[in-house]
């Protein structure tokens, strides 16, 4: 049996989320340059989209530059605002075909002004797309999106918008970058790190964790799966017992 045929479609997450590590490591093992696994790494991100479309995934988030990603060199970071632009154009005929709605979470105001040009552009074309929606973290980083919430809500309570006693989960959710997105059921991390690296922190506080030895240029349908079927095996108890679960 294949992993594909062992999956449960009735116990798929409703939102999954992925930390496409591994890119510019990927290219030095080969003796490529850093911008070469940029690229291939497009070719891993379509395939994810293409293999939760297919599952009936509903929301796919990926991390694709974090704030601390422009301290990296300029020539890099303006590769992959050019990588990123030249993609977008690309996929939205493919996002119009399959009914896929972009939405980007960030400070997108830090990007170029040409990549925020065409990144809400392909938002406005796809808003009304229904089958899945597909978030890209850009210009992301989940302490200054949790700085940036406690914020607007102080200076909402400052102007007797929102009494304090009333500042509960869903205020806070409905202040973060996220707040049209469930929380997140599994978090696949490839290229063998371990960490969470500043990624949606307050959204992934019961999500399973999947770590792949995999570099994200490397990462097809069959990785996709394994991190499923492993999340399928798992128990999920957001606190209670195994008993009160069944």
């Amino acid at each position: 049996m294949s992993l594909l045929d062992s999956l449960n479609k009735n116990n798929l997450p409703k939102h999954l989320a992925i930390i496409m590590d591994g890119n510019g490591r990927w290219a030095k093992q080969q003796g490529l340059l850093r911008a070469i696994g940029h690229q291939n790494g497009t070719k891993s991100v379509r395939f994810a989209i293409e293999s939760c479309l297919n599952l009936g995934i509903e929301n796919l988030t990926l991390y694709a530059f974090s704030t601390e990603n422009w301290n990296r060199p300029k020539l890099e970071v303006k590769t992959l605002m050019r990588l990123l632009i030249n993609t977008l154009q690309k996929e939205l005929v493919t996002f119009q075909k399959n009914n896929i709605k972009l939405n980007a979470i960030g400070n997108i105001e830090m990007m170029p002004k040409s990549a925020q040009k065409t990144l809400l552009e392909v938002i406005e074309k796809t808003k009304n797309n229904s089958q899945m929606t597909l978030t890209l973290a850009l210009s992301y980083g989940s302490r200054e999106e949790i700085v940036s919430a406690v914020k607007k809500i102080s200076d909402k309570v400052k102007n007797n918008i929102i009494s304090i006693d009333a500042i509960d989960d869903s205020i806070i959710n409905e202040h973060l970058y996220t707040q049209n997105l469930p929380d997140v059921d599994l978090l696949i991390r490839t290229s063998g790190e371990h960490r969470i690296s500043n990624f949606l922190l307050w959204q992934i506080a019961y999500a399973e964790l999947f770590f792949s030895e995999v570099m994200w240029p490397d990462f097809r349908e069959e990785h996709l799966y394994e991190a499923l079927v492993s999340y399928q095996k798992r128990e999920r108890r957001f606190g209670k017992t195994s008993e009160q679960i069944k």
